[in-house]
């Protein structure tokens, strides 16, 4: 006799129908848990070198933790926000003209989004019908190819590929796939790949979109850790006005994580369409954190002192894994470092990078995250905890690429 709920047929088929929760394929974020669980237990007096940890590993900066304690309670602030408030706009404005010289209206060309999460799984809302297409990057980040999925679309995958400096190659797409296509979705610079985008491929992409009728939208969370040259907006490009819209995160590049604000900046009718839909799905972010975020918005000495540190720590990881033999370079930019996986160590092959990951976290206690979308990939995260004030924490980064080289030097690799 089934045990099964009585909603069990009721589950939409986007996560799986009636099949809902029975699933045993386990996600692979889920088997690095369990991987570092083990060697913890196995291995107490060996710790473990976290570089899979994605977030910033600082919070705010004082200042803007003490305007949120300030504005936290002012009356006027309790309401809803619902599409955001001009105080935090005005702030982007200023932002972009500041960084890269793009000139938006703050009431008409941004937006605020609860994150760029949340923006990037309401725009397929705005333009996906069933049978459209989304074009997407990979490896990547999936939210938007799901929710265009959700609404009935297709998801085409272009590989990035080191070949190609980890662009996409705009041309091999099928014309057919290209007449059902909608939104080209980007990410420069790009996670987990560390490539930037030229301006030449940006002007690429603008003639593209325009050739065939794409709206075009640049996931820059990690601008602000541009590590190679100035950051560079997609927005800077003649004509990405026309055509696009680039959405930025107050997290990666102002240690913000947790507090859940970005932007969607770009033309003025496609924020409108955002607007629209959001205006469907949230109230809007406590008005107390977009009055923060405004502070940090109008403070460049805080997206520039958490670049230096990244870039800083990514030198020194560099140098370690090159040191032990590693194929490393310094990415263009996000905190990220993508690496080729080793294919074998002595006369144990490897069938792919997730087989290394496990094999690194069981037996070394390092832990990176495995990429197998186009070629075999480790991600190595300079987002690391270390103890101790300025030169203390230094002295701890070196300590770690240290015990890094050391740990690897017991392996005979070959790529």
């Amino acid at each position: 006799m089934s045990t099964d709920p009585y909603f069990q047929d009721l589950f939409a088929d986007r996560i799986g129908g009636s099949k809902y929760g029975k699933g045993t394929e386990i996600y692979k974020f889920e088997k690095i848990k369990r991987a570092k669980r083990a060697a913890i237990a196995d291995f107490p007096n060996r710790p473990l070198l976290d570089f899979g940890i994605g977030e910033n590993d600082e919070m705010a900066a004082p200042e803007v933790r003490a305007a949120l304690k300030s504005e936290v309670d002012r009356p006027e602030n309790r309401g809803y926000a619902d599409n955001g408030i001009l105080e935090y706009k005005e702030a982007v404005a200023r932002f972009m003209q500041r960084e890269f010289g793009v000139a938006v209206d703050p009431k008409t060309q941004v937006n605020h989004c609860i994150g760029s999460k949340t923006a990037l799984a309401i725009l397929p809302a705005a333009f996906i019908n069933p049978g459209d297409i989304t074009l997407m990057t990979v490896p990547g980040y999936p939210v938007a190819g799901t929710h265009t999925k959700y609404y009935g679309g297709e998801v085409h995958r272009l590989p990035l590929v080191e070949e190609n400096g980890f662009l996409p190659d705009l041309d091999t797409i099928p014309e057919a796939i290209l007449e059902r296509s909608k939104l080209l979705v980007l990410n420069y610079p790009n996670s987990p790949t560390g490539a930037l985008a030229t301006p030449a491929f940006f002007e690429k992409v603008v003639a593209f979109a325009r050739r065939h009728k794409l709206v075009v939208v640049n996931d820059a969370a990690h601008i602000l850790l541009t590590l190679q040259g100035k950051p560079y907006s997609f927005l800077q490009t003649p004509g990405a006005m026309d055509v696009g819209v680039e959405l930025h995160s107050m997290s990666k590049g102002f240690d913000m994580i947790g507090w859940r604000m970005g932007f969607v900046v770009g033309n003025e009718l496609l924020v409108r369409a955002f607007a629209d839909v959001k205006d469907n799905c949230d109230s809007g972010q406590f008005m107390a954190i977009q009055k923060a975020a405004a502070v940090a918005l109008d403070t460049p000495s805080i997206p520039a002192f958490v670049r230096e540190k990244y870039r800083r720590r990514m030198e020194k990881l560099v140098q370690a894994l090159t040191a032990a033999g590693w194929q490393a370079k310094m990415p263009g930019g996000s905190y990220f470092l993508y690496v080729k996986a080793p294919k074998a160590n002595g006369s144990t092959s490897f069938a792919s990078a997730e087989d290394v990951s496990q094999f690194l976290i069981r037996e070394r206690s390092i832990c990176t995250v495995p990429w197998d979308d186009a070629g075999s990939f480790l991600r190595f995260s300079v987002t690391y905890r270390v103890e101790g004030e300025a030169e203390a924490a230094e002295a701890e980064e070196d300590r770690l690429m240290e015990e890094l080289k050391s740990r690897l030097a017991q392996d005979s690799f070959s790529w």
